[in-house]
């Protein structure tokens, strides 16, 4: 995600900017890393712009930096979101705004005489800090990444877009909440400054704070992404990628088996915008090419593995003839999580979230996300911006720290669901189960080589009815009847009840909704303690 450094709200903390602004001094994507020290477009005048290793910036105009001498030189978490801003002209003597001139003096009368300090920037862009004299900072553009000594997945859980750096400047080991609705302006030359992209900054709340940034940079650490927008809940996300990227009177190709809601949208409230739908079954690639053959479809939107039956698309695939007819192509990962598939990696556009789930994982907060190329998910941002669905801060915090041990959490509940679907598939009592890591499942191969693991939700039938299963719920002890799936906690739910309780049976077994399906969820409690649970609550029908 393009976002460029911006001011000092407080002496304790620096917030990065708004990142849609067409034209204003930016930072590129380089690799897995968040910046490069370059800027994007001239803002005129006679300033100039090099590359890391010569360029010269100053702090913007709008806030001064009040940083002690400590903090200056506790730089393993201050990084070019910190410290970089443009530079500029407006035909003064000195080839400064007015408004950088009174930094400078600022700087200067700070009498800051500092060593060269060694920054680790946010995140691919090692600099050092230099002090001129006249309140200017000049970069030593080496590089390096957080491949460099992250090598791995759960590394980065943990440490992405934290331990090189985040736009909060602070000795705390974890990320602080920003609680606040808006930012402010020292003067109005400054809010003047942003308004004319001579300047960035963070404005208002709902266009982004500096805790959620930190939250977008992580998950894009994870996909592989150049930038990632969080929102207020999965269908938020999903509502609002398929408005913002599907115009009026398109056509998009969606999946059978899919979350009902996200049905519900594509066929009630897409064609009041003249949007149609095309619908297959998930293994179809037939259909597939006969719907991009016979439409101008602008997406295939689907999940994979799909909501409830765990179906499997082969991403690679579909992308390569999506893309030969120009559709995009975006998957809904939640039930693989950023762990367990790379769905950009395999070709995919974009990949969306339901970061409620395994994400977050611990059944305390909403929200989703949407990870790509920085030009689509812009164009997805742009309209968030205007409906709203907002993350509050907190909660940006809350699935920050449940990203912590996301690793480890998928572990457990690969192997978990795994050896449960394998007990369960050899009970008398079970009719069936569906897994994509059991041999019996239609893409087991196809999940094989697109996935690294198959996760903690196993679907199964009971060998009985409606009463029948709700008597082997009722009889479990361990998990909780819930919606959601992905959490510490163990859910189970029927999804006759649970999601079609208001279509009659007919109409739910058209969606190959059974009145003895379950859906289970399996969380980290131990595997014995579970299985034991599972089995008592069999033979107990």
């Amino acid at each position: 995600m393009a976002v460029s450094t911006c001011p000092t709200v407080f002496s304790s903390f620096e917030c990065r900017s708004d990142p849609d602004f067409n034209g204003a001094p930016r930072f590129e994507k380089l690799g897995q890393g968040r910046f490069t020290a370059r800027l994007n477009a001239a803002v005129g005048g006679t300033a100039t712009f090099h590359d890391p290793s010569s360029f010269i910036s100053r702090f913007p105009p709008n806030f001064r930096r009040q940083l002690s001498t400590k903090a200056r030189r506790n730089c393993s978490n201050i990084g070019v979101a910190q410290i970089v801003a443009a530079s500029w002209s407006n035909n003064s003597s000195d080839g400064r705004a007015p408004a950088a001139s009174s930094v400078d003096s600022a700087a200067t009368s700070a009498s800051l005489s500092l060593a060269p300090v060694e920054l680790v920037a946010d995140d691919d862009v090692i600099v050092k800090e230099v002090s001129d004299g006249n309140g200017a900072v000049q970069f030593d553009g080496s590089v390096a990444s957080y491949s460099s000594f992250l090598t791995s997945d759960g590394s980065k859980t943990i440490h992405a877009a934290e331990r090189l750096g985040r736009g909060i400047v602070t000795d705390a080991i974890t990320t602080p909440v920003v609680n606040t609705s808006a930012y402010f302006f020292k003067k109005t030359a400054d809010l003047i400054d942003f308004k004319e992209k001579r300047s960035v900054s963070f404005e208002y709340g709902r266009y982004g704070n500096p805790t959620t940034v930190v939250l977008e940079e992580k998950i894009s650490a994870l996909e592989g992404a150049e930038s990632t927008v969080i929102m207020a809940s999965g269908m938020c996300a999903s509502t609002i990628l398929l408005m913002a990227l599907v115009p009026a009177g398109g056509h998009i190709v969606t999946t059978t088996d899919c979350y009902r809601k996200t049905r519900i949208f594509i066929e009630t409230m897409l064609p009041k915008m003249g949007i149609t739908a095309t619908v297959i079954d998930p293994a179809d690639v037939g259909a597939l090419e006969t719907a991009l053959d016979q439409n101008n479809v602008s997406l295939f939107f689907t999940e994979s593995p799909t909501n409830p039956f765990l179906r499997c698309v082969d991403i690679k695939l579909v992308s390569e003839l999506c893309h030969r007819k120009g559709a995009l192509v975006c998957i809904d990962g939640t039930f693989a999580t950023p762990l367990n598939q790379k769905a950009l990696a395999l070709g995919a556009d974009l990949v969306i979230h339901s970061a409620t789930k395994y994400i977050a994982g611990h059944n305390d907060v909403l929200a989703g996300c949407i990870s790509g190329p920085e030009k689509l998910v812009t164009q997805v941002r742009n309209l968030h911006h205007v409906l709203g669905g907002t993350l509050n801060p907190n909660a940006a915090y809350l699935i920050i720290r449940g990203m912590k041990t996301l690793h480890l959490r998928v572990q457990q509940q690969n192997s978990t669901g795994l050896r449960m679907a394998e007990l369960l598939e050899a009970h008398p009592k079970v009719k069936r189960v569906y897994y994509p890591g059991l041999s019996s499942h239609p893409e087991h191969e196809l999940a094989k080589r697109q996935m690294t693991g198959f996760g903690g939700v196993v679907s199964f039938e009971i060998d009985g009815d409606l009463k029948t299963t709700i008597k082997f719920v009722d009889s479990l002890k361990i998990p909780y009847i819930a919606p959601s799936f992905g959490g510490c906690e163990s859910i189970v739910d029927q999804p006759a009840i649970m999601s079609y309780w208001d279509l009659p049976q007919a109409e739910r077994a058209k969606y190959g909704i059974q009145d003895n399906l379950v859906r289970f969820s399996f969380g980290v409690e131990d595997c014995e303690d579970l299985k034991a649970d599972v089995l008592q609550a069999l033979d107990a029908i």
